[in-house]
Parts: C-alpha cells; sequence; structure tokens
C-alpha cells in the first residue's frame, strides 16, 4: 500500500524534492498527517464581478472571500476513511484574515481506476475536480485541475468552462529558508484570474493514530459519486 499521489503519479513521484515527497506519502500507509503553518504573502481576487461568487463559495468553505496581504495561514492533510470506505487526505487551508478565520476545504480520494485525484470542495462535497500531478525539472510540483462536477441529489452535471475555472497549484522547497512555497491561481479561459494565493509555510508530522482526525475538519456531507 502507498500514497494516493505516488499512486498517481508513478515514477514521476521519484522526482520530486524530499521534502515534498514525504510532504505527498501523508496517507493511511505512512500513518502520517502532516500540518503547515506560515504566512501567505498576498490574497488577491480578480475583479469586482467576482466578489458575489465568492462570497456564495464562501457559505460553504469554497475559496475564500476576503483579499489580503500577510495574513497567516494553516493547512491540514489529514487521512482518513470517509463514510464510503474510501481512503481520504484532508486539504482544510485557514486564513486567519481580520475580523474571523476563513476556510478553503478540501477532501481528496483516488479514483475508482487509481488514475487520478477526485478533489471534492466545501463544507457539502457539491463540487469535485479532476487534479493532475506532475513533477517539474527542479523538483517542485504543479498539480492543474480537469474536469468540475456540479452534485446534489439527482443532479450530476459538469460545469461549462463559461462558468467554471481552471486552478493550478505549484508547490516547492526552500532548502535555504528551510521552508515550503506555494502558489495557487484560479483562471476563468473567458474573464481571466479569479482568485489566489502565495506564501509560504513550514510542516509539522504527527502520528495519526494517536491524533486521531479534529472535529469539524471532516465535511458535513460526503458524495458518493466518483
Amino acid at each position: 500500500m502507498t500514497s494516493m499521489f505516488r499512486t498517481v503519479m508513478a515514477a514521476d513521484f521519484d522526482r520530486l524534492h524530499p521534502q515534498l515527497r514525504r510532504r505527498f506519502s501523508v496517507g493511511l500507509a505512512s500513518g502520517e498527517a502532516c500540518t503547515g503553518r506560515g504566512v501567505m504573502d498576498r490574497v488577491w481576487h480578480g475583479g469586482a464581478f467576482v466578489k458575489p461568487f465568492l462570497a456564495l463559495g464562501a457559505t460553504r468553505n469554497i475559496l475564500v472571500p476576503r483579499p489580503g496581504r500577510h495574513v497567516p495561514f494553516v493547512i491540514e492533510n489529514v487521512p482518513y476513511v470517509d463514510t464510503y470506505g474510501r481512503e481520504t487526505v484532508s486539504f482544510v487551508r485557514t486564513f486567519h484574515l481580520p475580523g474571523r478565520p476563513r476556510r478553503f476545504d478540501a477532501q481528496m480520494v483516488l479514483s475508482p481506476k487509481g488514475d487520478r485525484i477526485l478533489d471534492y470542495l466545501g463544507t457539502h462535497q457539491h463540487l469535485a475536480s479532476e487534479l493532475h500531478f506532475h513533477a517539474e525539472p527542479d523538483g517542485s510540483l504543479l498539480i492543474r485541475s480537469g474536469e468540475h462536477r456540479f452534485r446534489e441529489g439527482v443532479v450530476d452535471v459538469r460545469v461549462p468552462e463559461l462558468i467554471g475555472a481552471t486552478a493550478e497549484v505549484r508547490e516547492s522547497y526552500d532548502d535555504e529558508a528551510g521552508r515550503f512555497r506555494i502558489r495557487v491561481q484560479v483562471v476563468n479561459r473567458r474573464f481571466g484570474p479569479l482568485f489566489g494565493y502565495e506564501g509560504s509555510f513550514q510542516a509539522t508530522y504527527t502520528d495519526v493514530a494517536s491524533h486521531g482526525v479534529r472535529p469539524g475538519l471532516r465535511p458535513v456531507r460526503e458524495e458518493a459519486r466518483a
């Protein structure tokens, strides 16, 4: 048994920086959870037209409704078995913006064929995205989103490109600073950049069996369809 990220990346996984290999080895096989704590130098938004969509998404912990500078940040990657017996790894990000913290929740599972990662977004997993992982020549990790689907009750539809967006995540390790660096941007093909953030963090690892999954980390509703 190996991590879901190594499974989908195959030999490409070994091209990652050693610190990235450890971080993305988090799973039931390793028995480890990873918590990153740092600062996002910038959390940014696109034009004013984006604000209503971000505000709506924020009600379900999808994206972040406010921009900011030098924002304290926590990301929690904790493996567990979901309601449907699937290994899941949380990607719960908390941005400590002025006023109150804002969360951007995602839970990742391996597709039934083991060829891709499915990223369920928000507290109720109404949105699901395919994710594709690639090791870059410098040992950094590039993650790009593919098809997005909206699922609610009997509804299961592909999100059209006109209103959907492509997410791109670049994560690397800075040996000199001893920190992970991350840059995220979400772009709509027609309207351009919508949302993103960039900064750095340090990671600590804990034993899942000893610490468990803290209350509030798992979604309110879990989606069975993959």
